[in-house]
């Protein structure tokens, strides 16, 4: 019986263009933070520089202090000092990125049905971003952070995808049964990995990410109405 479901974010939850999405977001992150004194150029270098750091963060610190030590080495000390601007940022100018997304009205009624029949929700969402990022995203696919046991940001996480253990991370932090897990993503590298562990998968093909072009009928997939159904499944309604 599933008694847990993991939701993937960009691409699951919050249907998105990818690559307008990263473009959007950098212009904008720039126009807001070059002004403190970092070059443009060098501040996107710097974010790229500390999104590698996170992904192959080894557990040794959270992904936060990953990220910053990176931002520190290439800008100073004086980053930390900083690091209340880039949060105001992701409440304010970060909305300049919500062109790239769309917002699936069918999303929201699954978590609504969802968390009326008890089952406990949780935002497995690469941890890349911090806290209020991940509530502003959520808040644009229409959905209530409240509404979820759990959020994956990168002030509480010291793994990434695709490394299973982001996932134990998640797993143990809650006290999870995999067996009693169903993960939702829509990147076949990222998120079906979870397999691995003992979970049920389920593979959201709006927005698919399959760079291996690996068979994708090796798992259950397609759409909201189809994930509904699958769900109906496992709890027996």
């Amino acid at each position: 019986m599933i008694k847990t479901v993991l939701f993937d974010m960009d691409g699951t939850l919050l249907p998105m263009n990818t690559e307008k999405f990263v473009k959007l977001y950098f212009k904008s992150l720039a126009n807001r933070i070059a002004p403190l004194g970092y070059e443009p150029n060098e501040l996107i270098d710097g974010v790229w520089q500390g999104t590698g750091a996170m992904i192959k963060n080894d557990g040794r610190a959270t992904n936060e202090e990953v990220f910053w030590k990176v931002f520190e080495g290439k800008f100073g000390d004086r980053v930390y000092n900083d690091i209340v601007k880039f949060d105001e940022y992701y409440r304010t100018d970060f909305i300049a990125a919500k062109e790239a997304c769309g917002c699936n009205p069918k999303v929201a009624q699954l978590v609504s049905n969802l968390k009326q029949r008890g089952l406990r929700l949780v935002v497995a969402t690469n941890p890349l971003f911090p806290l209020v990022a991940q509530q502003t995203r959520l808040a644009w696919a229409g959905l209530n952070p409240d509404d979820f046991d759990y959020i994956s940001h990168y002030e509480n996480s010291r793994f990434c995808k695709p490394n299973l253990k982001y996932y134990e991370e998640i797993l143990a932090k809650l006290d999870l049964n995999p067996a009693e897990c169903l993960m939702v993503g829509n990147d076949v590298n990222e998120d079906m990995i979870a397999e691995l562990l003992g979970m049920k998968v389920f593979l959201v093909t709006d927005c698919l990410l399959n760079p291996d072009n690996k068979d994708v009928s090796a798992y259950h997939h397609g759409n909201f109405d189809d994930l509904e159904q699958y769900l109906n499944e496992l709890t027996g309604l």
